[in-house]
């Protein structure tokens, strides 16, 4: 049994290590692609995934509500776009305009759809 235990914990680490490298990839092209949209740097891109995820783990815990911005139609995408909002005054070089984080949680769940892998 233990053996199996090792494996799934594996599993589960290698998942998480891809899905921040994917979101990492991602919140890149997002800044790069969206007006409004500002992560400077890959420290910050970094951050902003592990600070993403947190947040949305939480209030994905807390709420009950999956915050793909296409997880749960229009709730998920303003739970997501909240999220990158509030993101910005956690990351230190990362700005986002209101109009921003709405495109921004278009292009996420748009790419969230098209690529293996969970983003938000």
């Amino acid at each position: 049994m233990k053996n199996e235990e090792k494996k799934g914990a594996i599993s589960t680490l290698t998942s998480l290590i891809i899905r921040f490298i994917v979101t990492s990839i991602i919140l890149a092209i997002t800044s790069f692609l969206i007006p409004g949209f500002v992560i400077a740097g890959i420290g910050s891109i970094m951050f902003a995934a592990l600070v993403i995820s947190i947040l949305d783990y939480t209030i994905e815990k807390l709420m009950g509500i999956d915050a793909s911005p296409f997880g749960k139609g229009l709730k998920g995408f303003a739970v997501a776009a909240i999220i990158l909002y509030i993101a910005q005054f956690l990351v230190p070089g990362m700005g986002v305009s209101i109009i921003g984080a709405i495109f921004a949680a278009i292009f996420i769940g748009i790419l969230d759809a098209i690529l293996p892998g969970r983003v938000m």
